[in-house]
Formats: C-alpha cells, sequence, structure tokens
C-alpha cells in the first residue's frame, strides 16, 4: 500500500474534465443543457467554468450570433478555458468571483452552476448575483453533488460512516447543498422548474479513488485523528482488493425568473 492509501489529489482542471467525460458526467451535463433550452442569439452565462469544459458545447448552442460568457476566478483555469475554446465565435472568459459577477445587470438570458456552489462562501450570495445578471424569463441550471449520501460498501460498515462524516464535515464547504438547490433557488426568487436526481455508480477501486478521494481523504480522516490509522489503512486496503460499490446522489435543478 502506498503512503498516500491512494492515488495524490488530482491537479484540479483534469479532475474536471475527467468528472466530466466519464458516463455520469456526459448524462448530467447533457441533460442540463437540454433542459435549459438555449437558443441561437442568446447570451449563456458559465459561472464557475474552470477549464471550459461546457463553453463549445454553449457555443454551438447560441450559434454565431450569440454569446457564451465563461467567469472564474482561477487564472490557470481560465488559460486552460482559452486553449479549449481557441478559435470559437462569441466566447469571453472573464475573471471574477461567483459573489461579484463581472457581467451587466439583466444582460444573460441562459446561466449554469455546475459543481460550483459546494465550494463558494455563501451560495446564496451567488444565487443573487445570477438573479442580478439574468433577463426575465431567463433560465438557470444548478447542478451539485450531495455528499452527505456518500456510500461505500465495507464489512467495516462504521468506518465508511467515519469516512462520510469526514468528507462532510472537512472536506467539502457545502456538503449537503445538493439537496438544498430548490430551497435556494426559490429564496433567490427563482421559480423552480425541474428538480432531478442521479445516483452515479462505482464498482472499480480507481475510478472510485480518483472521484471519491478515497485513499487520499482516507489519509487526511487519520491524520486528524477522525479516523484509527490501523483501521482506517485496513478499510482502504479492503475496497482495493475489491468488489467495490461506492455512489453519492447528484441533483440538478432548472428555474427561471
Amino acid at each position: 500500500m502506498s503512503s498516500t492509501l491512494g492515488v495524490p489529489r488530482p491537479d484540479p482542471a483534469s479532475y474536471m474534465l475527467r468528472g466530466a467525460a466519464s458516463e455520469a458526467g456526459r448524462t448530467y451535463k447533457q441533460e442540463l443543457l437540454d433542459l435549459l433550452d438555449i437558443r441561437a442569439g442568446q447570451v449563456a452565462l458559465d459561472v464557475g467554468c474552470g477549464p471550459g469544459t461546457d463553453l463549445p458545447a454553449l457555443a454551438e448552442r447560441v450559434g454565431d450570433a450569440g454569446i457564451v460568457i465563461g467567469v472564474d476566478r482561477d487564472r490557470a483555469m481560465l488559460e486552460r478555458a482559452r486553449e479549449r475554446t481557441d478559435g470559437l465565435r462569441g466566447v469571453e472568459l472573464r475573471e471574477g468571483d461567483a459573489h461579484d459577477l463581472p457581467v451587466d445587470p439583466g444582460s444573460v438570458d441562459r446561466a449554469k452552476v455546475d459543481r460550483v456552489l459546494m465550494h463558494v462562501a455563501e451560495p446564496a450570495d451567488v444565487l443573487a448575483q445570477l438573479r442580478r445578471a439574468t433577463r426575465p424569463e431567463a433560465r438557470i441550471g444548478l447542478a451539485e453533488p450531495d455528499w452527505d449520501t456518500l456510500i461505500v460498501d465495507s464489512e467495516d460498515l462504521e468506518t465508511s460512516r467515519a469516512f462520510t462524516r469526514f468528507t462532510t464535515e472537512e472536506v467539502v464547504r457545502n456538503a449537503t447543498v445538493g439537496r438544498s438547490l430548490p430551497r435556494l433557488a426559490q429564496q433567490a426568487g427563482f421559480r423552480v422548474e425541474t428538480v432531478r436526481a442521479m445516483a452515479p455508480v462505482y464498482r472499480d477501486f480507481h475510478e472510485a479513488d480518483h472521484t471519491l478521494g478515497l485513499g487520499r481523504n482516507m489519509q487526511r480522516a487519520i491524520s486528524g485523528g477522525h479516523v484509527d490509522r490501523d483501521r482506517g489503512r485496513r478499510w482502504i486496503a479492503g475496497l482495493s482488493e475489491g468488489p467495490v460499490y461506492a455512489s453519492f446522489t447528484f441533483i440538478s435543478v432548472i428555474c427561471s425568473r
């Protein structure tokens, strides 16, 4: 067993791109874009666009007469996004924070926030910014995991539960924001139109380890005194030998002004 108990923390951009390319990632992203009903000539906003994963698909849907605005506060992410969108017309990349969007009031027809609210300081403030930026009748897509629903099968059920508690309490800032999306959207003044939930399933240890941080987060849990060292190492060793079953709930919401 390696000293890190699993794969090291991946490069953030590579992690996002790999997740988007997975079967579950492709499925929810396609559904989100379809439900947004993006039309030619519209202005589409991607808040927390990261390495530009979805910008080409948005650009294709708004067409030559439309505009796609990608906003991210990480310059390295924006550089990756520039590389990904090189040659695409109508794509604008702006450095900025989700709590203070660099977008004119009432200028956006469609907006999406995908796996961003779980990281921000104040999800409600981000939604308030979206309301400010969007036009009447605009549509907004929100998509977030609910890490409190993370389940990992193991004969040592208590350690699996301890791992989920550690993930929700120490690893992810807003670990249960997924379940809160309909409420937060309504409180921000949006009309909630569609709520979807899916449960990605991981049966390959290496994929589960990469996506869910089984080894690296268990190591953090051990280092922080949340899990006994020998018990945690036995837990991850058992998972690496298989069989593996892990899952969590992923929630998508479509709302409108």
